[in-house]
């Protein structure tokens, strides 16, 4: 039975002026990644990602180690965040930890204002006024799911860095379809998180969600949500 493991990118750079950079933090987590999953021996014959560099510098060395090249898909990609809290949020926030009036903000105060947006973009369907829809990007993203499962012989595993939304949204959809879920699963994933999904005769089915047991290790130090 072929496999399908998503992993959210590394810890990035909340409160810079550029979040896409991978933190101090985020580059022992890519490598505490690596060792976890070279210890599974898994027989990865795919390793993809999306476009930003979050994801692409978390998806380099596990390529690497095997031999293989990242294949970049924007469809791994996130969510627009910006354009889902200009249009959806109650405050105005962003990701290099500022909000109105540039006045500083901790990342919980960030993430108490997405989940609201999330669920708010969720709702409004198709007529969101953000540049992609809910609908649309869930299309997309299990539709980029679906082709990499399609390619996947038995015994075969495809790994996948991408983002919190993406997983989540995928989560959401195996899981019966039920959107609203869209908040609450974005809210718990941890940067490397595992989720697992077996590819049967019958479809794709989530196995584990969110495996982060490699970064116990740390003393909590690994353990990041933004």
């Amino acid at each position: 039975m072929p496999t399908i493991l998503l992993v959210r990118h590394a810890q990035a750079s909340f409160g810079s002026d550029d979040y896409d950079v991978l933190s101090a933090v985020g580059h022992e987590q890519t490598r505490v990644l690596g060792a976890a999953l070279a210890r599974r021996r898994l027989n990865v014959t795919r390793v993809a990602a999306g476009s930003v560099r979050r994801q692409l510098d978390t998806a380099a060395p596990l390529a690497a180690e095997r031999g293989l090249e990242v294949e970049v898909d924007p469809r791994w990609n996130e969510y627009e965040t910006d354009q889902v809290v200009e249009h959806h949020g109650e405050l105005e926030v962003s990701l290099t930890g500022t909000g109105a009036g540039g006045k500083e903000i901790s990342s919980r105060q960030f993430q108490a204002v997405l989940d609201s947006a999330l669920a708010a973009w969720v709702a409004s369907g198709a007529t969101s006024a953000a540049t992609q829809s809910w609908p649309e990007f869930l299309e997309s993203r299990t539709a980029v799911l679906a082709e990499l499962a399609a390619s996947l012989g038995s015994g075969e595993t495809g790994l996948v860095l991408t983002s919190g939304g993406v997983i989540a949204a995928i989560g959401a959809h195996l899981l019966g379809g039920h959107a609203d879920l869209l908040p609450g699963l974005n809210r718990v994933l941890v940067n490397t998180g595992i989720t697992k999904l077996a590819v049967g005769r019958s479809g794709t089915s989530l196995v584990s969600f969110n495996e982060h047991a490699h970064l116990d290790d740390g003393g909590g130090k690994l353990l990041t949500y933004r």
